[in-house]
């Protein structure tokens, strides 16, 4: 196995995710493709002896296997694609997590090998590529190899696993997260602090670990015991401890009498309460001064389910008075599984002891807890001491999480199908517009053409759609003022929302200019007041309204914190139907509507959600049942230079209604051009259409093939027309490698993944144009000869 390592621009070193995932195709698996290749060779084999086979039947069964070793092959060989794509996938995003992370982190493969460090990881432990987990830690936890033992035992069973270790330098966390041909492993260094719980309360309690070392105890239970004891059975002698059986405490002036309690952690500690004075444990001392004073939100439940007792802080979680009791189903739902079948199953020791989340019936407000039983037995027969945690922003982040998740895995749908689209509607655009060169409008089929015409420009406001959703469109940034651009679609706005409706404009006289794309811009704004149009069915009053507002503080608002400057806000508020609490924090994610079926696509919103954060703005939504909606849009003020002050308005390309009449100027600048496109209708469409302006065009499949075609020195080329991700090396490396050796030819870059445009990273070409896909015979002919033509 082969490990690499970068150095970061703040000069700590981390390993490359290229090297990681280079080294995810190196595990227990295999080498990827391997079973692929034999299974291939089989198949070769089989077909080459069916030509020497006696007879017929023998022929067909080598054929037959033949066959069937590659139908094996090809499925093996998309099983080996789909599991490194999964392996890549999930390191990219472990290292996202990982890399400013300022807790040592690392990411192992299959095989137990660190792929993976942070910065902090090298700042404390230096490179530690290719090392296991506990050889590369060995400095901090004296037995590092049994704890990461426990870990990956513990991973086998569930997707995470912690374990707090107290080392003679202090206390440390060690996480595991499972990942999909890896572990991403966290050392986090907390001190004692954590383990000083119930130092303030006078009752005596401890701190012990899964192995029954002690970790702490408070001055209480120093008190008691004359002095610090280690493990378990210095301080009670009488093993097992039962929590709510009655045993002795071995204290300094001879035993004592005590009833444990036990609060039990997912990382195997326990804190342990010892409750003195109780001659009885019965059912009802379950309620007795100790119950109250415990620092956890308790609850006492009887053998026939009832709740019988709960302390204060249970009281307050359950949002119930004390004297409140009632089967444990009254306070709480949504275990996944009846409430009264999980306590029954718990009192007759039927189903382990494991805490669950379920939801606080009586709050008011949404609250989440975490309930963990334990069965106590005592003179009444058995019942169950539960203890309460508040799980409510544990739960949060965890719906956050899942939807972040979704959104994103929906985003990188949406625009690998745009993609594939531009391919496809660029062949349809492109050949159409090569038909309506041969046809005039007296032909019977120029309708038509105009008819398909017209559809695939539909089909490409979709896929634009789809790309402002995912972030991924093509913006043209200019610099605005709001308050001409909603002045002249004040008149479209008006013939929209119908007589019916009633749209007033208000812009604040201090208005700065914004920089953004004005055709995007309009499109969000209509599609907020034909939103509110449709929220007022009888009638109403539309206010869109464009004001300055200088935030001298961070302001944050449900997900999002907004920095402080300067902000172009534009308000569109109608007096309809309004958006209900539960839908309010949707109404942004594609495809969900809350008009009646058939009204609305629900790509609007998510559209227009997408527009305004790539352009660097903020969109928020106000709104209350019965009272209407109002959503807020927040854009950065741009400062408008001097430059841009004194530069004359570009003039705009008049636009050519006809596709024959470009075809027909007979103006064209002659130029080689080298067009260099995978997707052979784009290719064909394209090289027939400059060729029809006069061009000599050479083409290419793939970037090796263009390569090939310049190591002759005697063809002259002029232009490179290329697609940026291609199979193989892709359009901006295989230009720069072309541009060595002939440094003045112009470049145009074509693409249906628009982020290429703005990522210099990828492209990083000077003087080179680029072209998003669909486009059409025009817009190539037309950036081709502008780029000719260019100094």
């Amino acid at each position: 196995m082969l490990w690499f390592g970068i150095r970061t621009e703040g000069g700590v070193g981390a390993l490359s995710v290229e090297a990681a995932e280079r080294s995810v195709a190196d595990t227990r698996e295999g080498k990827p493709f391997l079973q692929s290749v034999l299974l291939l060779v089989l198949g070769g084999v089989a077909g080459l002896a069916s030509w020497f086979a006696p007879n017929d039947v023998v022929r067909l069964g080598l054929y037959a296997a033949a066959g069937g070793c590659f139908g094996a092959a090809a499925l093996v060989a998309a099983r080996d694609v789909w599991r490194l794509g999964r392996k890549r996938a999930s390191f990219r995003s472990a290292f996202s997590l990982i890399e400013h992370d300022p807790a040592p982190s690392f990411c192992t493969d299959d095989t137990g090998l660190i792929v993976l460090q942070n910065q902090a990881a090298e700042r404390r432990f230096g490179q530690r590529a290719g090392m296991s987990v506990p050889r590369a830690v060995a400095g901090v936890l004296p037995n590092a190899s049994a704890v990461v033992f426990r870990h990956e035992t513990a991973l086998a069973q569930r997707a995470s696993a912690h374990e707090v270790i107290v080392t003679p330098r202090g206390t440390v966390r060690l996480s595991a997260q499972r990942l999909f041909g890896g572990v991403l492993w966290r050392l986090d260094d907390i001190g004692d602090g954590h383990l000083r719980t119930g130092e303030w309360i006078g009752l005596p309690m401890m701190v012990a670990s899964h192995n029954d070392t002690i970790l702490s105890m408070n001055a209480a239970m120093r008190d008691v015991l004359g002095r610090r004891a280690t493990v378990l059975d210095d301080v009670f002698p009488n093993q097992p401890l039962v929590a709510g059986r009655r045993t002795s405490l071995a204290g300094a002036d001879g035993p004592v009498e005590v009833v444990p309690i036990i609060v039990s952690s997912r990382d195997g500690r326990r804190e342990i309460y010892a409750v003195p004075g109780m001659a009885e444990p019965s059912a009802a001392s379950v309620n007795a001064r100790a119950f109250e004073t415990l620092p956890v939100a308790l609850l006492h439940i009887g053998h026939d389910g009832e709740v019988l007792a709960s302390n204060a802080h249970a009281q307050k979680l359950l949002g119930i008075d004390a004297d409140t009791t009632g089967p444990l189903s009254r306070f709480v739902e949504n275990l996944g599984r009846s409430v009264n079948d999980w306590v029954a199953d718990t009192l007759a020791e039927r189903v382990p002891h494991r805490a669950e989340v379920a939801r606080a019936k009586l709050r008011k407000d949404e609250t989440f807890l975490q309930i963990s039983l334990s069965r106590i037995l005592d003179g009444a027969g058995p019942s169950l001491v539960a203890v309460l945690h508040d799980a409510t922003e544990l739960k949060t982040l965890e719906q956050q999480f899942v939807q972040s998740q979704k959104m994103q895995a929906i985003g990188e749908l949406a625009g690998g199908v745009a993609h594939d689209f531009n391919n496809l509607l660029t062949a349809i655009t492109g050949h159409c517009d090569l038909l309506l060169l041969r046809h005039d409008q007296g032909a019977p089929d120029y309708a038509d053409l105009v008819q398909i015409n017209q559809n695939a420009n539909r089909a490409a406001s979709l896929v634009g759609q789809l790309l402002a959703f995912s972030r991924k469109q093509t913006l043209e940034p200019e610099v605005i003022d709001l308050r001409d651009t909603v002045g002249e679609l004040t008149h479209l706005l008006n013939r929209l929302v119908g007589e019916r409706i009633r749209l007033t404009l208000a812009n604040d006289p201090g208005l700065q200019p914004i920089r953004a794309d004005r055709r995007q811009l309009d499109q969000v704004i209509m599609n907020l007041v034909v939103n509110a149009r449709d929220a007022m069915p009888n009638g109403g009053e539309i206010k869109l309204e464009t004001k300055m507002v200088r935030l001298a503080e961070p302001m944050q608002r449900d997900q999002a914190v907004v920095p402080p400057g300067q902000y172009v806000t534009i308000e569109v508020e109608d007096h309809g139907h309004g958006i209900p609490p539960d839908k309010i924090n949707r109404i942004f994610e594609p495809f969900f509507t809350t008009k009646r079926t058939g009204e609305g696509t629900g790509l609007g919103l998510s559209m227009a959600y997408g527009i305004i954060k790539q352009t660097g703005g903020y969109i928020f939504v106000d709104s209350v049942v019965g009272e209407g909606t109002t959503f807020t849009i927040y854009i950065p003020a741009h400062d408008v230079s001097e430059d841009e002050l004194a530069a004359p308005p570009a003039e705009p390309m008049a636009p050519v209604s006809d596709p024959a009449e470009a075809a027909e100027d007979e103006d064209a600048t002659p130029g080689v051009v080298l067009l260099v496109e995978d997707e052979a209708p784009v290719r064909a469409f394209a090289s027939r259409a400059l060729r029809l302006k006069g061009y000599t065009v050479l083409e290419a499949g793939s970037a090796e093939e263009a390569l090939d075609t310049l190591s002759d020195a005697s063809v002259a080329v002029d232009l490179f027309v290329t697609d940026v991700v291609m199979p193989g090396m892709d359009g901006p490396t295989w230009v720069r490698e072309a541009l060595a050796d002939r440094p003045s030819t112009k470049v145009v870059f074509v693409s249906g993944y628009a982020e290429d445009a703005f990522e210099e990273g990828k492209i990083g070409i000077p003087g080179s144009a680029f072209l998003p896909k669909p486009f059409s015979l025009v817009d190539l002919t037309e950036t081709v000869r502008a780029q000719l033509e260019s100094h």
